[in-house]
């Protein structure tokens, strides 16, 4: 079943035989593995390759027993090393990537140029600045600084860290690159530089591609703008000829919704010709956050008549739809089908929501019972859920029960202690309010003063603090030009 292969040129990029794609799960690729242990292959060096190669990249959830095969490969060579460190990188725990690489180094293993990008790729997922630092100080020294792949992935790097000015000086103009610096402007939250950088590129007559777009729709979606959302958008028709990518309609879904502009977002879907579950999964919580909750609702029910299968992010949009129209009984239906039907289990955004669909309905003791029900310990936001909901709904006694679960977590959170605090003044408690005032001072905690803005005339801005002992005090008189 497995062929032995005398010719050896594919070390760096071997081919995976037909019986390796056959394997598309754990159990097959245990299967196979056990054959070749029988067959005698477990020291061919080609067999082994293809092992790691489907165990750490090409089948989903395998990278553990990766791990297991590869710690007893004797003598691993440059490929299986990059190899377990790419799918480690790509994994949940890319620290084992950076501890992969360290083992190589000590065994006196010489990196190529494709050890590198995969480490450095888990720098950036770990935000490890200096390790990454030394990378590229490694890269330099190697003499793989000129590597294209290479450099574009040092560019992702530094911009990611926020060192745009190291990524500037790494840059050098072409297509791949002009996307990792936008793409690094924007992950590290600089989404007008990054449209900046959009319009230099233009200028430098370089055509951008779909990888640009995406980076630039999450630019807009961040910033809110639209305006700039909409061109980006007449730049995308332009450049597919009209007929859109399932990635690129998903992301123009996502920066119509949170803009406001759910017509558009639903224009964009029903345009497609192509959509997967991220597709239905926009449009179903789009809707559902801007309080169209019967369409999102009616949409999640067409997604199921098509056989669409709905995913945990589906189900946070439909239960957030049942929560904004106040359908609790639905919602506890949702809710069950989710875990039931789809046997998904609930994570602590679907608990959350759940806490809000019955918090917002009054039923705070339901509320509770839930959250003291719950698989997963409740987070400080499901908390703090509750204890607006029993604030609106004047329930005192949960309200200081949640409190004290916050204090629990964090005692340095203001926010906490006004929420019990406003509700204490809104019922005339004077006591309590002054009770929750004490605690804030014995604990250290002070609330930044608020700031309010009033337009005096056409041409000034008035400049209001307000904090918890004073009157509001007049701070400045700004004049616009």
């Amino acid at each position: 079943m497995i062929r032995k292969r005398t010719n050896d040129r594919s070390a760096n990029r071997p081919q995976r035989s037909s019986l390796w794609q056959n394997c598309t799960n754990l159990r097959a690729l245990k299967q196979v593995h056990a054959s070749m242990l029988v067959k005698g292959f477990n020291s061919n060096h080609s067999a082994l390759r293809e092992l790691i190669f489907a165990t750490a990249i090409s089948v989903s959830g395998a990278i553990h027993y990766a791990h297991q095969v590869f710690v007893h490969i004797t003598e691993p060579d440059t490929f299986m090393w990059n190899t377990m460190i790419r799918g480690s990188a790509q994994s949940s725990n890319p620290l084992n990537a950076i501890f992969l690489y360290t083992q190589m180094e000590n065994r006196y293993v010489k990196p190529d140029n494709f050890t590198f990008p995969f480490v450095l790729k888990a720098c950036t997922k770990l935000s490890w600045v200096k390790m990454g630092f030394g990378i590229h100080g490694k890269v330099v020294r190697y003499g793989f600084e000129s590597n294209k792949f290479l450099r574009n992935t040092l560019i992702y790097f530094h911009a990611n860290c926020g060192d745009l000015s190291v990524a500037r000086a790494l840059f050098d103009g072409d297509v791949v690159t002009w996307n990792a610096m936008i793409a690094g402007y924007v992950l590290c939250g600089s989404h007008e530089q990054a449209l900046e950088m959009f319009e230099e590129m233009r200028h430098a007559g370089e055509r951008p591609d779909e990888v640009t777009m995406l980076s630039l729709l999450s630019a807009c979606a961040d910033l809110g703008d639209l305006d700039v959302g909409l061109k980006i958008h007449c730049n995308i028709l332009e450049l597919c000829s009209g007929d859109l990518s399932i990635l690129l309609g998903n992301a123009l879904i996502d920066m119509y919704a949170k803009c406001g502009n759910i017509e558009k977002a639903l224009e964009v879907f029903h345009g497609m010709r192509d959509r997967d579950v991220s597709t239905w999964n926009s449009v179903i919580g789009g809707l559902a956050f801007h309080g169209h909750a019967e369409e999102s609702i009616n949409l999640f029910m067409e997604m199921r008549r098509l056989k669409v299968r709905p995913n945990e992010i589906t189900f946070v949009g439909v239960l957030v739809a049942c929560s904004h129209a106040g359908k609790v009984e639905e919602g506890r239906g949702y809710f069950n089908i989710m875990r039931n039907e789809y046997n998904i289990e609930p994570n602590i955004k679907h608990c959350g929501c759940m806490v809000d669909l019955l918090g917002r309905a009054g039923r705070l003791n339901e509320a509770f019972e839930f959250m003291d029900s719950m698989e997963i310990e409740p987070n400080a936001i499901v908390w703090r859920t509750l204890l607006g909901a029993c604030i609106v709904h004047g329930n005192v006694e949960l309200a200081r029960r949640a409190n004290e679960k916050l204090l629990e977590m964090r005692r340095d959170q203001s926010g906490d202690y006004v929420l019990l605090s406003n509700m204490y003044a809104s019922r005339g408690e004077w006591d309590g309010v002054e009770k929750v005032r004490k605690l804030m001072d014995d604990s250290g905690v002070r609330k930044e003063p608020g700031c309010s803005l009033v337009e005096a005339d056409d041409r000034a801005l008035m400049r209001f603090l307000f904090d918890s002992k004073s009157k509001p005090k007049l701070n400045s008189r700004n004049h616009i030009s």
